[in-house]
């Protein structure tokens, strides 16, 4: 009994550990995994290098954005960090 009474402060230790920082850290990737599944055309959003645009085409692991009239760049879906409201883009 009491070597498990040793043990209690390393097994205490993990699970806090898991509650703050392993499990945020899983809701985070999960939650970012929804909105790249969830792009579609026409969408306003901000890439992991600050760029602004409109979604034109989704593929299987790229986006095309619009970010100027006639001028579109193609990224990959993880690079697409924040999903905008829509009009933000006409508001700038």
């Amino acid at each position: 009994m009491s070597s498990l009474l040793g043990y209690s402060p390393i097994l205490i230790m993990f699970v806090v550990m898991y509650f703050l920082m392993i499990r945020p850290q899983q809701k985070r990737q999960k939650e970012a995994k929804a909105m790249m599944d969830a792009l579609t055309k026409g969408d306003e959003v901000v890439t992991a290098g600050g760029i602004l645009g409109r979604v034109v085409q989704v593929k299987d692991a790229y986006v095309t954005l619009e970010i100027a009239t006639g001028t579109e760049m193609i990224v990959q879906k993880n690079a697409v960090t924040t999903l905008l409201p829509k009009g933000t883009l006409k508001s700038l």
